[in-house]
C-alpha cells in the first residue's frame, strides 16, 4: 500500500476503495495529512463523502465521523449532506442524519440546500414517524425548498410510506409541470396504497418514460402481488429496449419468488450474468430469496457462499431459506457461523433462527436463542417471535407449556402465536385447546376463515360431526366463505393455474386420465383416502372423488403429464395442503419416483421416496 500511495502524485483518495480495510484507511488519510490536502475544505469534504456513502464497508462510515470531528476546518454543506444521506437509509441508524442537520443549522456560514432536505424527508420516511416527516416537510417549506422536484418526489415517497395518499395526492397536485421524478414517485406511491390500476394509467399518460418509471411500476406490480403482471411488464420493456439495472432485477427476481416461477428465475440469473451486472448485497439477496421460494435451497446457497459482499439481510434470507424448506439444523449453523464472523444479528434473523430450530424440534435451543435476543444482543422480540415460540412448543407435542407461554408473553396475543397452538392441537387432535384457539384468534379476526376450517377438521379427525356442523353452520351465519385452493405450477416458462374442481385448462381430458391411473396405481401401493375433512354428509367413494380433483393433484397430474421423467415437479398453493393431499404427494413421489416440491401457505413440502421433509407437521 505505501510503495503505491507514493507512485500517486496527485490525490491519495484514488486508492480509496470500498474494500479498504481501516489499516489502508490510515495510510491514505496520513499521506492526504503530509500533503496537506486536508487543509483543503473541497478536498476534505470529498474524503468525508467517499467514506460515508461507501455501504458496503461499515467501517468506513464511523472513520467518516471521526474525520470531521477532528478535521482543521468547518464542514462544507456537501460533508454535512453526505453524512446525512448515508444515515438516510437501513442499515444505518436514519435519526442521526437530523444530528448532522442541527449542526447545519448552527454554523454561521451554513445554509441547507435542496439536498439536505431530500435526504431528510428519505430518512423520515425510513423512520415512519408522521410527526418527524411533517416536521421535515414544515423545515423544507420555511426554507423555500418545497417546491425542489426532487424534494417534492421524496415527499410523496415518505407520505406513501405512512400510507397517506391524501397527501401524495395534495402535493402532486399543487405542480404545475410534474417532471419524470414526480410522476414516477406519484407512480410508486399509488402502488404503495394499492392503487395499482390508477398507477399503471399514469404510467401509459406519461410523454416521457425513463428506466426509473419503468421499475416503480415493476415493482409495483410485484409488490402488490401481480406478479405475471409484473414479469409481462418486463418483457415489453426489454422490447422497448430501455435500460435494465439492478433495482430492475430486484423487482423481476421478487416475482419469480412470489410465483415460484424457478425456469423464470433462472432465466433472470443469467440475464444478470449476461448483461455483467453487478451482483450487489441487494441483488444476491434476492436472487437467495427467488431460488429458496422456489425450493431450490442447495443453488441459493451456492449464491450465498459466492457473494464477495453479505449484509445482516443477506444472512437472515439464507438462514430463511433454510429454515422454510425443513433444513433446521444447517439453518442453525449458518446462525453460528454468522456469529464467528462477528456480524450482529437482527430481528429477522432471529425469526428465522427460531424457526430453523421448530423445525428440527429442538425446544431447549430455542428456548436459548429466544433469551439471547434480548440478553446478548438488546433485541426486544416481535409478535413474529413469540409466533415462532409457540410453534415450537406446539410441533414437540408440548401444547400446554405453548399455552401458558401465551399467557406470559408482556404483549396481547395475536392471531399468530393463537394460529400456531390452533395447528398444533390439529395435529395432536387435541380439541378443548383447538375450541380456545379458535375462539381467540375469531375475537381479533371474525372473518379469519382459516380458524374456522382448522377447527372443524379437529372435529372431522376425532368423527365429532355434530361440531362440524355447528363450525360451518356458524361460518354461513356470519357470512365466511373458504377461500378456494388455487395451485400453480410453472411449465417451460408458463405459469399454470388450477383451481379445486378446474375442469378450463386446454389440457382437462389428459388430467383426468392420469388422475386415474394416480389413482389406480396408488390404490395398489396400499393408498386409502383420508376423507374424514370432506362433507360427512355425502357417500364415501363421492368423498374420495371430491379430494381427488383438489387443485394442488390437478397441478401434480398435469406435471407428470407434460415434464420429462426425472423432472422435479414444483407446485406453489395458496392454502394448507389437506391430509389426504400429504398423503397422495408421498405416495406419487415413490410410486411415479418423482420428487415433488410443494410449497403451501405455511412452509415447504419436499416428498421424495414416500417421505416428506416437514416430517407430517405442517
Amino acid at each position: 500500500m505505501i510503495s503505491s500511495l507514493r507512485t500517486t502524485a496527485s490525490n491519495p483518495l484514488t486508492l480509496l476503495e470500498p474494500t479498504s480495510t481501516i489499516k489502508e484507511l490510515h495510510q491514505i488519510h496520513a499521506q492526504l495529512l503530509v500533503r496537506g490536502h486536508l487543509g483543503d475544505p473541497p478536498l476534505l469534504s470529498k474524503f468525508i463523502s467517499v467514506l460515508a456513502l461507501s455501504q458496503n464497508n461499515p467501517q468506513h462510515l464511523p472513520y467518516s465521523r471521526q474525520i470531521l470531528d477532528y478535521s482543521p476546518s468547518s464542514p462544507t454543506i456537501f460533508a454535512l449532506n453526505s453524512l446525512i444521506r448515508a444515515h438516510s437509509k437501513p442499515p444505518f441508524n436514519p435519526l442521526e442524519g437530523f444530528s448532522y442537520y442541527r449542526q447545519v443549522l448552527q454554523s454561521p456560514s451554513l445554509s441547507p440546500d435542496n439536498f439536505t432536505f431530500t435526504f431528510l424527508i428519505r430518512a423520515s420516511a425510513h423512520l415512519t414517524s408522521v410527526c418527524i416527516g411533517a416536521a421535515a416537510h414544515a423545515a423544507a417549506f420555511k426554507r423555500g425548498h418545497a417546491n425542489d422536484p426532487h424534494v417534492q418526489s421524496g415527499l410523496i415517497h415518505m407520505y406513501s410510506s405512512f400510507r397517506s395518499s391524501t397527501a401524495c395526492h395534495r402535493i402532486f397536485e399543487g405542480i404545475l409541470n410534474p417532471d419524470v421524478v414526480t410522476q414516477t414517485a406519484m407512480i410508486g406511491a399509488y402502488a404503495a396504497s394499492g392503487e395499482i390500476e390508477f398507477a399503471r394509467k399514469m404510467f401509459e399518460e406519461m410523454p416521457h418514460r425513463d428506466a426509473i418509471s419503468w421499475n416503480a411500476m415493476i415493482a409495483g406490480y410485484s409488490n402488490v402481488g401481480r406478479c405475471r403482471e409484473a414479469l409481462e411488464l418486463f418483457s415489453v420493456m426489454q422490447g422497448e429496449g430501455v435500460s435494465v439495472s439492478e433495482a430492475t432485477m430486484v423487482s423481476v427476481l421478487t416475482a419469480c419468488a412470489n410465483l415460484g416461477a424457478l425456469d423464470q428465475g433462472r432465466w433472470a440469473h443469467a440475464y444478470i450474468q449476461k448483461k455483467r451486472i453487478q451482483l450487489t448485497v441487494e441483488l444476491g439477496t434476492a436472487l437467495i430469496d427467488m431460488y429458496s421460494k422456489c425450493g431450490c435451497v442447495g443453488r441459493a446457497m451456492e449464491v450465498f457462499e459466492s457473494m464477495p459482499e453479505k449484509n445482516v439481510y443477506t444472512w437472515s434470507s439464507a438462514m430463511s431459506g433454510l429454515a422454510m424448506n425443513g433444513a433446521g439444523k444447517q439453518c442453525i449453523e449458518v446462525f453460528e457461523l454468522m456469529e464467528k464472523e462477528k456480524l450482529e444479528p437482527n430481528q429477522i434473523t432471529f425469526v428465522s433462527v427460531l424457526r430453523g430450530c421448530s423445525m428440527s424440534g429442538l425446544v431447549d435451543r430455542g428456548l436459548r436463542y429466544f433469551d439471547l435476543m434480548k440478553s446478548t444482543y438488546g433485541i426486544e422480540p416481535w409478535p413474529e417471535h413469540y409466533g415462532c415460540m409457540v410453534d415450537l412448543y406446539g410441533r414437540a407435542g408440548r401444547l400446554e407449556e405453548a399455552l401458558q407461554f401465551i399467557k406470559s408473553m408482556p404483549c396481547n396475543p395475536h392471531t399468530g402465536a393463537w394460529g400456531a397452538l390452533l395447528n398444533a392441537c390439529k395435529i395432536y387432535r387435541n380439541i378443548e385447546l383447538g375450541e380456545l384457539a379458535q375462539k381467540k384468534i375469531l375475537e381479533l379476526e371474525a372473518m379469519n376463515d382459516g380458524a374456522y376450517v382448522l377447527l372443524s377438521n379437529i372435529y372431522a379427525d376425532s368423527r365429532n360431526w355434530k361440531g362440524v356442523s355447528n363450525v360451518r353452520e356458524l361460518m354461513k351465519a356470519k357470512g365466511v366463505r373458504k377461500e378456494p385452493g388455487c395451485s400453480v405450477i410453472e411449465v417451460a416458462g408458463t405459469v399454470h393455474e388450477f383451481f379445486v374442481g378446474d375442469k378450463s385448462h386446454p389440457m382437462y381430458r389428459e388430467i383426468e386420465i392420469m388422475l386415474g391411473e394416480i389413482n389406480w396405481r396408488l390404490k395398489l401401493a396400499g393408498y386409502e383416502a383420508k376423507t374424514n375433512e370432506v362433507l360427512f354428509d355425502i357417500e364415501e367413494e363421492e368423498k374420495e372423488n371430491a379430494l381427488f380433483w383438489h387443485s394442488e393433484k390437478l397441478a401434480i397430474a398435469y406435471g407428470l403429464i407434460v415434464l420429462k421423467e426425472g423432472l422435479t415437479i414444483r407446485i406453489v398453493k395458496n392454502l394448507r395442503v389437506c391430509w389426504d393431499c400429504h398423503d397422495v404427494s408421498k405416495f406419487i413421489s415413490k410410486v411415479f419416483e418423482r420428487e415433488i416440491i410443494v410449497r403451501d401457505r405455511n412452509r415447504f413440502h419436499h416428498f421424495k421416496d414416500g417421505v416428506c421433509s416437514c416430517q407430517d407437521y405442517w
